[in-house]
């Protein structure tokens, strides 16, 4: 299964979204608390081109906040992302 990174702050119903969304299809996931990290954040912006939170990476590939997670669990695509038929 390709690893599932989420940068959430504290303080983030988009992220409790994404994380919940996560568990109930038991997709093992690495979280990054970007509260306070200024170069964290930064990263984030550079790389996504978002400031948002959660931004969530599966593999190399940004795919975007909880709307994106949301909508390609939807849609069937979010198992082929990760190579799983589990998910």
């Amino acid at each position: 299964m390709t690893d599932v990174k989420i940068y959430t702050t504290r303080v983030c119903a988009y992220c409790i979204a994404a994380k919940r969304l996560l568990k109930a299809r038991a997709i093992p996931y690495q979280e990054i608390d970007v509260t306070g990290d200024d170069a964290k954040r930064a990263w984030l912006v550079e790389t996504t081109g978002r400031r948002t939170v959660p931004q969530i990476f599966i593999g190399d590939e940004a795919i975007g906040g909880y709307d994106e997670l949301a909508a390609l669990d939807k849609s069937g695509q979010l198992a082929g992302k990760l190579g799983d038929a589990q998910a």
